[in-house]
């Protein structure tokens, strides 16, 4: 409903559902010392089955952000919640992240979703980590890794249904 105003940082949330409902989602959590926790996934799937996923997961994730501060630990116990209760034909993918904005640093892991990119001078490079999607499989851990973001860096998270959009020729965009 809101995004979060944290002081020295610029948070620019876009979403548009391919239907009126989907599987695709992002999330902020206020966390405690002022930081913030970032997560962007996607509910495979289309439709009301998928958003019906999503909304359990967002849920999960929202009361596991109050436990856990690591990202990879909040990922494996969202997974092992998740696991015996989604329809065997469906898992979420997620990428979930704690940015510190006193220090810059964002702490992150990922649950199979597509890489966030940091846009650094006139590179990017891809913020990896490894890790399966929630509730595929049960007793998984998440790789966490961690940057230091710079004045003037961005990051762009996304979904898959940016990269599968098509041009007017009908041309994927890609990667």
């Amino acid at each position: 409903k809101e995004v979060p105003q944290l002081e020295g940082w610029q948070i620019n949330p876009y979403y548009q559902p391919a239907r009126e409902v989907g599987g695709d989602f992002y999330d902020f959590h206020l966390l405690s010392g002022g930081r913030l926790g970032l997560v962007v996934g996607d509910a495979t799937g289309k439709g009301v089955p998928a958003a019906l996923v999503m909304s359990t997961t967002c849920g999960m994730l929202r009361l596991a952000a109050q436990s856990y501060s690591s990202p990879g630990e909040m990922l494996q116990r969202v997974n092992e919640a998740l696991f015996p209760y989604i329809p065997a034909n469906m898992f979420v993918t997620c990428f979930y992240g704690v940015l510190d904005p006193e220090s810059a640093s964002l702490s992150y892991a990922n649950a199979g979703h597509d890489l966030p990119y940091v846009q650094r001078g006139g590179d990017c490079e891809e913020l990896r980590a490894r890790g399966m999607p929630l509730g595929l499989m049960p007793q998984m851990g998440y790789e966490e890794n961690e940057i230091e973001l710079d004045a003037g860096e961005g990051v762009l998270f996304y979904s898959d249904g940016l990269v599968e959009a098509h041009d007017p020729k009908g041309e994927m965009f890609s990667f």
